[in-house]
């Protein structure tokens, strides 16, 4: 099975939009399935309290105001008509008794020029309703006792001072209002999030296989569930894997009985070359037999690269040891530069038999190599650098064709089949990673692998 890099589940990002619109939406379908939910919650209840504030909030306060103005100009008018000082204490006692104010007179005393000290869409509301009903100089001051209201109001006979309470000009219903359009948002928000995750999980657990199964590794316990739509999508899912599975299982197979085929002709013809004796025609004919020989082997081996190898938890690093050791056994100057513990999935003989044709051909072309290995971020990345000739940018990509050779010639001293760069490559994508070419720091070509965890 041959899976790219850009075959792994990636998060989508979005090319911009209207107004820049897309940029700031959330990314993820759970994100963007709450928006739906939430998005005309809100309008909703940003349209109820609009005509809530509108409508109900103005007519009760403005209906409180005009009460407690009403009330004072009530007492103002008393107090005007009362020429004594006893008919005034009569009435300033009849007010706190039945208006829930505290009226006091200032005999011979004016208003300052001091400003109204108020704040607040109460008090500008009880300041309109004094301007209409009371038509008198007065003041308002919200700042001297909390929780109430000084009103200060001049008359020819000094200054009545009323202290209403804040209750006469506030309903708590506002409070009240908010509280439940608040508390029931929250609600009906915990319930979106609750049933969106049991409708978003499937969809999560169908990508976490798919992105699994582009790395070559087993989809253990995947099973249809969720919305209709989404087990459509996890059979096709199913199909599918079964279908290259089975495909891949039918090449191997042809590839095996080619294998064997092929080789009984070869074997005849290797017999028949030995009692033909020695001489220059006949060693050349060995040679194409020789040649044929090793196309199929790395053909093989190519196809054994998407075999049925379980992946299992690989110590990377002790793999890298045991490749560079075998090299330095057969004579390769090899420098290992490997962090501890580099464990991730992986089918450790098809890496093993990628990283040994990596060094191997490093080796047929340069004198000294380099490997080193160390986590990036989510990946492990290994690098073989090597001192040799590299390979012209140009060729770069056509190097990972099958039986593709820099060198034309079929001298098996200056190349191999063709097939070690495209067998490393496919082991590689075949776990979801990617290997590129580049220059060397070393003078020679850099392989960079790098490995998805």
């Amino acid at each position: 099975m041959t899976a790219t890099a850009g075959d792994a589940v990636r998060p989508y990002r979005p090319r911009g939009g209207f107004l820049g619109i897309k940029r700031i939406l959330p990314r993820t379908l759970f994100g963007r399935s709450l928006l739906i939910i939430v998005t005309p919650v809100v309008l909703a209840q940003a349209v109820a309290t609009w005509i809530f504030y509108d409508r109900h909030w103005d007519s009760m306060s403005r209906r409180l105001a005009f009460g407690v103005a009403g009330d004072i100009a009530m007492v103002v008018e008393l107090l005007e008509d009362d020429p004594t000082a006893e008919e005034r204490e009569r009435t300033l006692a009849l007010a706190a008794r039945t208006t829930d104010l505290i009226v006091t007179l200032e005999t011979g005393k004016r208003l300052a020029t001091e400003t109204t000290r108020s704040r607040g869409m109460v008090a500008e509301t009880l300041r309109q309703a004094m301007i209409e009903r009371v038509r008198r100089p007065f003041t308002i001051n919200t700042e001297l006792v909390e929780d109430w209201y000084e009103i200060r109001v001049e008359i020819p006979a000094g200054v009545v001072s009323v202290m209403s309470p804040e209750k006469r000009l506030f309903s708590p219903t506002t409070y009240i209002f908010l509280l439940w359009m608040v508390g029931s948002a929250l609600v009906l928000f915990a319930i979106a999030i609750i049933f969106m995750r049991n409708q978003i999980r499937p969809i999560r657990r169908l990508a976490i296989a798919a992105d699994g199964f582009g790395k070559g590794r087993d989809v253990a316990n995947f099973k249809l569930e969720g919305a209709s739509e989404v087990r459509q999508a996890a059979a096709a899912f199913l199909v599918m894997r079964e279908r290259i599975q089975r495909q891949i299982s039918q090449r191997t197979e042809m590839l095996a009985g080619v294998s064997h085929d092929l080789r009984t002709p070869l074997t005849r013809m290797k017999l028949a070359l030995d009692m033909l004796g020695e001489n220059p025609e006949v060693e050349e004919l060995k040679d194409d037999v020789a040649e044929m020989e090793a196309m199929i082997e790395g053909y093989l081996a190519f196809a054994r690269g998407e075999g049925a190898e379980a992946v299992q938890p690989t110590d990377l690093t002790r793999l890298l040891n045991e490749v560079v050791n075998g090299a330095r056994r057969e004579g390769a100057d090899v420098q290992l530069a490997a962090e501890e513990q580099l464990t991730l999935p992986l089918r450790p003989s098809a890496t093993r038999r990628c990283l040994a044709n990596l060094i191997a051909n490093a080796r047929r072309h340069a004198d000294r190599i380099w490997v080193e290995a160390s986590r990036m971020a989510g990946a492990i990345e290994i690098t073989v650098d090597d001192d040799g000739p590299g390979i012209p940018e140009r060729n770069r990509e056509d190097v990972f064709k099958p039986f593709f050779r820099l060198d034309s010639s079929r001298n098996r001293a200056t190349g191999g089949s063709g097939l070690g760069l495209t067998i490393a490559r496919d082991v590689v994508r075949g776990h979801g990673g990617d290997i590129t070419l580049s220059d060397s720091p070393h003078g020679g070509l850099r392989v960079r692998l790098r490995l998805p965890l």
